[in-house]
């Protein structure tokens, strides 16, 4: 089968991550990779920075599909920013899911999010889009996860809880069961949150 053609957006250490899991996934070409300007040219692992943010235009004239690579720690307008652009010029934003992870066929993952390696998505729970769910991390049963998140590696969302839209919630932090985190909260790294 012919694998469809992918460029990533954001070739930091995230884009890395994301390399590894679409290769294991193994259903993109990964064509190249976008960044800055003084990156033009380098590789990220085997794939090279073919053009800038402001090159997408021109570079959605001969792909059809682009991932969003860029990270989320500190705030998620750079992700936001890089959908967005992605979103209005008509393209195809898919969801990779690692095949290492586990997801429930009763969840619900929206467009440009990716599930990273271990991860696990039980039943009922909702993903929505351009949304990190990092290596070894459990969305439990009906949990609500927003757009524009990053859950960290190893954190664990308890069942029924909701999350909002812009969160970056830690590594190995925990929620406690059916609780409601509003949107654009930070949770640092190993809390509880209840």
């Amino acid at each position: 089968m012919k694998k469809e053609k992918l460029i990533l957006v954001g070739g930091g250490g995230h884009c890395k991550s994301c390399i590894d899991v679409i290769e294991t996934e193994n259903r993109f070409e990964i064509s190249g990779i976008v960044d800055i300007k003084e990156k033009v040219g380098q590789k990220i692992l085997n794939y090279e920075i073919i053009a800038t943010d402001d090159d997408l235009i021109s570079l959605s004239k001969n792909y059809n599909h682009f991932l969003v690579t860029a990270g989320q720690i500190n705030s998620p307008i750079l992700r936001i920013k890089l959908y967005n652009l992605l979103f209005n010029l008509n393209v195809i934003i898919p969801t990779v899911i690692s095949p290492l992870a586990y997801v429930s066929r009763y969840s619900t993952i929206g467009k440009g999010s990716i599930i990273m390696h271990h991860a696990i998505i039980n039943a009922g729970a909702k993903i929505g889009y351009n949304t990190i769910i990092n290596t070894k991390a459990l969305i439990e049963h009906d949990a609500v996860i927003g757009n524009h998140c990053h859950i960290s590696t190893g954190a664990i969302i308890n069942g029924g809880t909701e999350v909002g839209d812009n969160i970056f919630f830690g590594s190995g932090a925990v929620s406690k069961q059916y609780i409601v985190i509003p949107e654009n909260s930070f949770i640092k790294a190993n809390s509880i949150v209840k």
